[in-house]
């Protein structure tokens, strides 16, 4: 009789856990899931993302934030990628996911299409997990790290606007705000700061950070931690009453390479975003961006973390998920 209780006692905590700390259900992720169903689908996906590569730059940020707004919204379930219909706004039309480019939901959406044209794979593959392979080749392509992926994930079945409110991070955000964040997914401050690095990428719309070369504050118009140099070109890029639909790079030195200037830029007050520039600001957070800033191995390794750690974010097992066969819409 006790062995039973200590038992249903084990059972009910572990439950507790995985509704109190999401995160921890990704137990049944691993490497080569597919290997006996679809052995060769990571080669078919990076073959697709390789193309789409050649066809745009766009394909490398694109890809890898559809990643990370996918995970942070309900866990990484490829929630993000449903189109919305008469009866219901999906994530993606939320005004967060409305800058989202559309090659990052084309490359996963033609991957699927090429992994189901493969004998033996039809409909054995999940968005999310092709997702989730994508990401890791868009970064490598880019000059950025491999790393074996964890793959296992079903595709969520619900996707909402309103599941977007809050949970993603906003420019204006402090050091507690984003640890805030990162830690409710079982992320560390530094897997916050290596995720954010992803920053050497992409572009951002230029009302992303107007407040701060126009109208920071009463006293100072422009934001005194902003190197001035970078913030008169920004000016130049994003004047006042600019096009909504500019945009420019978030890294101004090696903006189509994945590496480390974006710690180099943080030393030199060129973050763009106010929750860039308070990684070094922070002396909390301003000892690890001067090491990535002098070590990429260093910093490559920890994103590598990160981002595994991230793939793990609510994973949906059972009847909690199915294999979607259009990522766009549900089964």
């Amino acid at each position: 009789m006790a062995r039973v209780l200590r038992f249903l006692i084990a059972m009910l905590s572990l439950s507790l856990s995985l509704s109190v700390f999401p995160h921890l259900a990704s137990a049944q992720l691993k490497q080569n899931f597919y290997a006996g169903v679809c052995p060769n689908v990571e080669s078919i996906v990076r073959s697709v993302v390789a193309q789409k590569f050649k066809e745009t730059f766009v394909t490398v940020p694109g890809t890898l934030r559809l990643f990370f707004h996918d995970c942070f919204v309900q866990g990484c379930d490829a929630s993000v990628i449903i189109q919305s219909t008469a009866s219901n706004t999906a994530e993606k039309d939320h005004p967060d996911n409305l800058s989202l480019a559309g090659d990052g939901f084309d490359t996963v959406i033609r991957a699927k299409k090429a992994v189901d044209a493969t004998a033996g794979c039809t409909n054995k593959v999940s968005c999310a997990d092709i997702l989730a392979m994508a990401a890791r080749d868009v970064i490598n392509l880019a000059g950025g790290p491999s790393y074996a992926v964890e793959l296992g994930r079903l595709d969520g079945l619900s996707s909402t606007a309103a599941s977007v409110n809050g949970k993603l991070p906003q420019p204006t955000f402090n050091l507690d705000q984003l640890n805030t964040l990162f830690s409710s997914h079982g992320l560390s401050q530094t897997d916050m700061i290596a995720l954010s690095g992803a920053h050497t990428l992409g572009f951002s719309h230029c009302g992303r950070f107007a407040n701060r070369i126009y109208n920071f504050s009463r006293q100072n118009p422009v934001d005194p931690t902003l190197n001035p140099n970078y913030a008169t070109q920004l000016q130049a890029m994003c004047p006042r009453n600019v096009d909504p639909t500019i945009a420019i790079n978030m890294d101004p030195v090696t903006p189509q390479k994945f590496d480390n200037q974006y710690y180099k830029n943080l030393q030199q007050g060129m973050g763009l975003f106010t929750s860039d520039e308070v990684l070094f600001k922070d002396s909390r957070s301003k000892s690890t961006v001067n090491s990535w800033a002098s070590s990429s191995s260093t910093f490559n390794n920890a994103f590598v973390t990160a981002i595994t750690k991230m793939g793990r974010v609510g994973v949906k097992t059972g009847s909690n998920g199915n294999i979607r066969r259009d990522c766009a819409v549900f089964n």
